[in-house]
């Protein structure tokens, strides 16, 4: 089952060819699974159902992308993962996972990539991913209630993290604190409700924050004081009743903010000042309340149109006077505003 070394490009692309043909005869009939090839590696995609274990007889020893979809695999082991020591690649999307062993990725040393979406993990052992050289890592739509930092090794290579539609309340600064390299960090639709003012301090890399469909009411002044690389900030769909004035200071490459489907009646003097010329923003689906207090979004609006996305439906709420109204339509007159 394996080849030569010193065989040519295409003599190994041949003998590939009649390996993954014979390959594909067995294990298309047992496990419905395809394969494709080159020289020096292995794609490998179950995605058809109908097994309960890992099939790890007949798989190619050299492997490199494994995805099993929509099985019933229930469970996998260390010892399932040792026939296919060269994967950087695993998918295991929909396979009724509950439970991994601490051990799991132990023999996969150049693993870079694991999913893990829509499984049935409640919680994960610790040091799962101490053995591995993960560059991204998918927990998405799971029942996680926690995210433990002693999964992770300090100075964990990771770049991406996908946590969302779990069910956690909180992250730790200390789970993050040992993710340094963070790009990407994605808690969309779980159920935070606060977030520690130094909460994100070590992630000096992230360029990319979903904290959108959740429940936090505000967010603390300082809190992306440290991400000076943030370039798409994801707030949608919480409860966001007031922002911090200096919430967005420090954050001079922000390409794109959205604050639509929040709780928001005013903006803070200021907290758009100095932004990103490029900068897009969406501020739709909130109860803007125009009174005094919306003279400075009014103003801002009417000097940045080009900025902000779906302004057209950017409109009061209250009072019920000027419901509907576009606000970067309105005059200091309707708001209340005495003329200076």
């Amino acid at each position: 089952m394996f080849l030569p070394l010193q065989s040519t490009g295409k003599q190994v692309t041949t003998l590939f060819a009649l390996f993954c043909l014979s390959f594909l005869q067995h294990f298309i009939l047992i496990y419905r699974c395809s394969c494709s090839f080159e020289p020096s590696s292995v794609e490998v995609v179950c995605s058809k159902g109908g097994f309960t274990v890992f099939p790890r007889t007949g798989l190619p020893s050299n492997t490199t992308s494994l995805s099993i979809q929509n099985t019933n695999l229930g469970n996998i082991t260390a010892g399932d993962l040792n026939a296919v020591q060269f994967l950087n690649n695993l998918q295991l999307y929909h396979t009724n996972l509950a439970n991994l062993s601490s051990d799991m990725l132990v023999f996969v040393p150049h693993l870079d990539t694991l999913d893990l979406t829509g499984n049935k993990l409640v919680e994960l052992p610790a040091n799962l991913f101490s053995h591995s050289s993960l560059r991204s890592l998918v927990v998405k739509s799971n029942q996680l209630k926690e995210a433990d930092p002693a999964w992770f090794s300090n100075n964990s290579s990771l770049l991406y993290l996908d946590l969302s539609g779990n069910r956690l309340t909180r992250i730790s600064a200390d789970l993050l604190h040992k993710l340094p390299l963070l790009q990407t960090l994605d808690l969309d639709s779980n159920n935070l409700q606060e977030l520690q003012a130094d909460l994100f301090r070590s992630l000096h890399q992230l360029e990319t924050l979903n904290l959108a469909g959740n429940k936090l009411i505000t967010l603390r002044p300082q809190i992306f004081a440290h991400n000076l690389k943030l370039k798409y900030l994801y707030l949608q769909e919480n409860q966001l009743q007031d922002l911090p004035a200096n919430l967005l200071h420090r954050l001079q490459h922000l390409e794109l903010l959205l604050l639509n489907q929040n709780r928001l009646r005013h903006l803070p003097a200021g907290l758009l000042d100095g932004i990103n010329p490029s900068l897009q923003i969406i501020l739709t689906g909130n109860p803007w309340e125009c009174n005094g207090k919306m003279e400075y979004l009014m103003k801002w609006l009417t000097n940045h149109r080009q900025n902000v996305l779906f302004e057209e439906e950017v409109t009061c709420d209250l009072p019920k006077t000027l419901k509907n109204l576009q606000i970067s339509s309105l005059t200091d007159s309707q708001l209340g505003v005495r003329l200076q």
